[in-house]
């Protein structure tokens, strides 16, 4: 059984995918703080800087977010605005896309997108996009042909995974409700005041019930009546006829819905340097400013040489199987890096990759296994979106 359980404690909003008794996915969201990622402002250029042709941009609290001019191509912009390459002084509405660390600023982009349900509105292309996972010939094209009616020459739609035999009203009324607001967006905006929040995203538990329950969740669970309104809400109105898989779960003994799920038991676990395997074997995880490395180490699970090699390829199997989980639990992007334990075999090297490969495109979030190095190195890269879980505890 699949639950969502969404935690309110305290100052948090702890959202957590169970499968069976195995946590899947986890994402803290701190009430007080908030979140940047996905918000858009109209932003007022700091500087420039020439030599890795970026800009700063200063947001609401005299925040600075870093934006590659690379991607400025058609610029919503308040004001009198000037031919040629922005300068500094200069107000555009950008979007926040990943955010910032302790060392980095968060990233921002001209091209905002607005999600929905089933689609995406992106501003500065005319496209027509599909997700890849939509491999029916026939639904891709059915798809497009509903959706292409609303591409302007300035916003297009990429066609999420979601859509796949979806109604067609119901694609209809999601184009419009994201052109409504996107025009909005780009009339009104640009008369507001400089730094302001001109669009907040949804809490992160109302988009894990955007993306998860189009697949098998049996349960959502929450122990705060005003998020069980809020997801009931949500629900009705993108047309999900499956609210009473929503459950308020109020607990009249000592047993909390926290307690229930074992769940900061299970968040602390996440965050060990070590990762235990069935076989005896064990993972080492040291996440660094550059990239995060991952060692695979034999621990227990080997005794003595007779038939090595194959106990060496089980062990990696293992091993790649718990790294696609622990990827996704963790939240972890950017460059990964993958220490194999050795082996000779080029036919154990290549069905590794492959079974590597093949856990990946199952994860929600983009990730691409690169390759392998002669000395058993894999490297992946993991789209990064919202801070790894080290960084929400």
């Amino acid at each position: 059984m699949k639950d969502l359980v969404i935690v309110k404690d305290k100052d948090k909003v702890i959202t957590s995918l169970f499968d069976g008794n195995e946590l899947v996915e986890v994402q803290i969201e701190d009430l007080e703080a908030g979140e940047l990622l996905g918000k858009i402002y109209l932003g007022k250029v700091k500087n420039i800087i020439s030599n890795i042709n970026a800009a700063f941009v200063e947001i609401e609290g005299g925040r600075m977010c870093y934006l590659s001019l690379d991607e400025v191509v058609n610029p919503v912009c308040a004001g009198v605005f000037h031919d040629g390459p922005l300068r500094a002084g200069d107000e555009i509405i950008v979007q926040i896309t990943k955010e910032g660390s302790a060392l980095k600023a968060p990233q921002a982009t001209a091209d905002f997108c607005l999600t929905g349900r089933y689609l995406v509105l992106v501003h500065g292309r005319n496209v027509l996009g599909i997700s890849k996972k939509v491999e029916d010939p026939g639904e891709r094209t059915r798809l497009k042909s509903i959706v292409g009616d609303f591409t302007r020459e300035k916003c297009g739609f990429i066609i999420r995974t979601n859509a796949m035999y979806c109604d067609e009203a119901m694609l209809r009324a999601e184009a419009e409700n994201l052109l409504e607001v996107y025009d909005r967006l780009v009339t009104e905006g640009v008369h507001r005041k400089p730094f302001s929040l001109l669009y907040r995203t949804k809490p992160s538990y109302i988009w894990a019930v955007r993306d998860l329950c189009s697949t098998d969740i049996d349960r959502i669970r929450t122990n705060d009546e005003e998020i069980f309104d809020s997801v009931i809400e949500y629900m009705k109105t993108t047309g999900q006829d499956d609210t009473d898989k929503v459950e308020l779960y109020i607990s009249e003994g000592p047993l909390d819905l926290c307690g229930l799920y074992k769940l900061k038991d299970k968040i602390e676990d996440a965050l060990k340097e070590r990762v235990w395997l069935e076989s005896g074997a064990f993972l080492v995880i040291q996440p660094t400013e550059a990239c995060t490395v991952i060692d695979v180490n034999t621990g227990k699970a080997v005794s003595g040489k007779k038939g090595q090699q194959e106990t060496f390829f089980r062990i990696n199997i293992e091993a790649a199987r718990e790294v696609a989980k622990q990827l996704r639990l963790r939240n972890l992007s950017g460059i990964i890096i993958i220490d194999f334990i050795d082996m000779v075999g080029g036919e154990h090297r290549e069905a590794l990759m492959k079974e590597l490969r093949d856990l990946c495109k199952e994860d929600r979030i983009p990730t691409r296994v690169v390759d392998m190095t002669k000395l058993n190195l894999v490297e992946i890269t993991r789209k990064k979106t919202r801070k790894p879980l080290a960084q929400q505890v």
